[in-house]
């Protein structure tokens, strides 16, 4: 360990023992002076004390929504240029097509705002930030599919078992409400019939680290975390008593073994008693005011939909929640995407606008890092028959695009180019493990230092890669 890294150790033999607790003592140092532990680090001074990550999960179409391609009007049914695709690959569903028919959108885009920004008629609301947005057209990945695209995105790499991005944040910097999951999860499914591809649990999970990092997922039912409430006749003294009695057996076993996993388990329990206060009060919305539906739109006193989890996440950014991440399914648009695409932005574009706007007049978007995107964007060619009113779109990991706002970001910017065909970047491109150095440098974290020891070798969420897109931050 060196003085410029923040490292912790993972090992579970006694020997270990005082090695392991000088690494803890560093660690733990961290996180109750982390401004004396920045200095000695030289760590960034942090411009966001929270995420808000509003994921899209599907792939979005660059194409509908925020690449203007104007030209593409003349290209309609022309095949794309093989000079264009050139040796890229094809998913299954479209490389056996004899023809790539190019498909322009059917959607107008106007300008808004000071800087001018083209966005699409389908993000009305959204459109009224458009100088707050951070707009990045030239993200690009490796994967081609989503579970494997999904999982770079959260973790970093492709394969399971990494850290997801959360468990990371919450790793790192700690919680900042001991009440509350340091990293809460919400999951809603669309309000139309489409294709909602599987979320696995690895995208929030802790991977490698200890499993009190990953993400909490509450849900809509009754019980806003499952298994939080007590049993009928278990009151709160005897769940007290019993947790005391379970936590000393625990104690005597990481006594014993100096399994790290024992005292996540003690840390665990403690929490979760904690918030069997904390949230079913955060999760009534009883409370809000009529206004505030209003403002989110008509799907948001439905428990569960993509609006009421907006609300829900002011809620958890005002309670000091340091990582919220909501998904959004059903993107995945590969035949009739006009019907498709726009059900997806009635469920997302109101709750989103409505989510900034409160952010911002509660002087919370300043220390609030919002982001939307998804894990790839679409191809300019239909997948299957290309009508005049009708299309679809295959998967595209070249470049797609996605927003950022609040936090040091420099809003009502338009960050990197594409070709004409939105298929290829021309300038300025953005790998997913640049976005994540990028948030992390306004968490206040170099993304180089943030490191974990597992199995012998040093892991980070950037893996070896990844730069900070200075250009993006005020």
């Amino acid at each position: 360990m060196t003085n410029n890294t923040i490292q912790r150790n993972s090992g579970t033999l006694p020997h270990r023992l005082l090695r392991r607790q000088w690494i803890g003592s560093i660690a733990l140092a961290s996180l109750l002076t982390p401004r004396l532990f920045a200095q000695s680090s030289g760590a960034i001074a942090p411009r966001a004390k929270r995420v808000i990550w509003l994921t899209q999960a599907g792939a979005p179409s660059q194409l509908d929504l925020f690449d203007y391609k104007p030209g593409l009007a003349t290209q309609f049914d022309k095949d794309l240029p093989d000079s264009v695709r050139g040796q890229q690959r094809l998913t299954g569903m479209t490389s056996g097509q004899k023809r790539f028919p190019v498909a322009p959108s059917l959607f107008s885009f106007q300008q808004h705002g000071q800087s001018g920004m083209w966005l699409s008629e389908l993000l009305p609301y959204t459109a009224k930030f458009a100088d707050d947005l951070c707009l990045i057209k030239t993200l690009h990945t490796e994967a081609i599919n989503h579970d494997p695209a999904m999982t770079l995105l959260q973790t970093g790499h492709s394969f399971g078992g990494r850290p997801s991005f959360g468990a990371w944040v919450s790793y790192g910097l700690g919680s900042e409400n001991a009440d509350l999951p340091t990293f809460v999860v919400m999951i809603s499914r669309p309000s139309g019939p489409t294709n909602a591809q599987p979320l696995h649990e690895r995208m929030w999970g802790s991977g490698f680290l200890p499993t009190k990092y990953q993400g909490v997922r509450f849900s809509s039912g009754k019980d806003p975390v499952l298994y939080l409430s007590n049993p009928p006749g278990m009151t709160l003294d005897r769940r007290r008593a019993m947790l005391n009695d379970v936590a000393s057996l625990n104690q005597l076993a990481y006594s014993e073994l100096q399994d790290p996993e024992i005292q996540a388990r003690i840390e665990q329990y403690e929490l979760a008693f904690r918030m069997q206060s904390a949230v079913p009060e955060l999760a009534d919305l009883s409370h809000e005011r009529a206004s505030v539906f209003d403002r989110y739109g008509p799907e948001s006193k439905k428990p569960g939909t993509y609006a009421a989890n907006c609300i829900l996440a002011r809620r958890l950014a005002e309670r000091g929640v340091r990582f919220i991440q909501l998904y959004h399914r059903g993107w995945d648009q590969h035949n009739d995407l006009p019907k498709g695409i726009r059900s997806q932005c009635y469920d997302t574009d109101q709750p989103t606008a409505a989510l900034l706007g409160e952010l911002k007049e509660r002087g919370m978007l300043e220390d609030t890092l919002v982001i939307w995107g998804g894990e790839f964007g679409r191809t300019v060619y239909s997948q299957g028959v290309l009508t005049p009113n009708n299309y679809g779109r295959d998967h595209h990991p070249r470049c797609y695009s996605i927003w950022m706002a609040g936090a040091g970001v420099r809003g009502g910017t338009v960050f990197g180019e594409t070709d004409d065909f939105s298929y290829n970047i021309v300038r300025d491109p953005v790998h997913i493990h640049d976005l994540n150095a990028t948030a992390l440098h306004l968490l206040g974290v170099d993304h180089t230092r943030l490191v974990h020891r597992f199995q012998g070798r040093d892991y980070r969420l950037t893996d070896v890669h990844g730069q900070v897109v200075k250009e993006i931050l005020l």
